[in-house]
């Protein structure tokens, strides 16, 4: 468990390091993307689709304010479109991050992990409790990315995953 903790720490901690340069940059605040959202919705609520999208599948690369991502698209362009830009954004993000992390991530997962039997373990703790994680992870920021990367890297079949996503997600 401990190694765990560890390596969704690190992985965590690599994610909010985006938060905290976005911040001290004056880029992606709350006010800047309800800002981006509404002058979109002035010249085409198509363009609030588009960047609703592209906002939440960013997430997975640079922390953004999803929450209020997600209501401001509801708000408008409306519940329909809204709720499906959100969902795509967001499933784009979490896919990439498990695929990204299934290809690339036992070998992040064994550059933090040395011992090989630290390393099965920790898969084999995911595999049991990751479902939960992964449930819940919606509640939290940064909590999404790195739940979708650690079921990558252990090798989670995808099908799985993404049921305990959708059930997480959806509502």
């Amino acid at each position: 468990m401990k190694s765990l903790l560890k390596v969704m720490l690190i992985l965590g901690g690599l994610f909010a390091l985006t938060f905290v340069a976005g911040r001290l940059l004056g880029i992606l605040t709350v006010e800047n993307v309800q800002a981006l959202l509404e002058w979109a919705q002035r010249v085409d609520p198509a363009i609030v689709f588009g960047l609703v999208v592209f906002l939440l599948f960013a997430d997975l690369f640079v922390a953004v304010p999803t929450l209020t991502i997600t209501i401001l698209a509801g708000v408008l362009i409306g519940f329909p479109a809204g709720a499906a830009a959100a969902i795509t954004g967001m499933s784009l993000a979490a896919g990439t991050g498990y695929w990204i992390s299934r290809f690339w991530g036992q070998k992040g997962v064994a550059l933090l992990v040395k011992d090989a039997e630290e390393r099965a373990s920790l898969i084999a703790i995911f595999q049991e409790s990751g479902p939960v994680m992964i449930l819940l992870s919606r509640a939290a920021p940064i909590v999404p990315e790195v739940t979708a990367c650690m079921a990558g890297a252990t090798r989670m079949p995808f099908a799985r995953y993404g049921v305990f996503f959708a059930i997480g997600t959806l509502p």
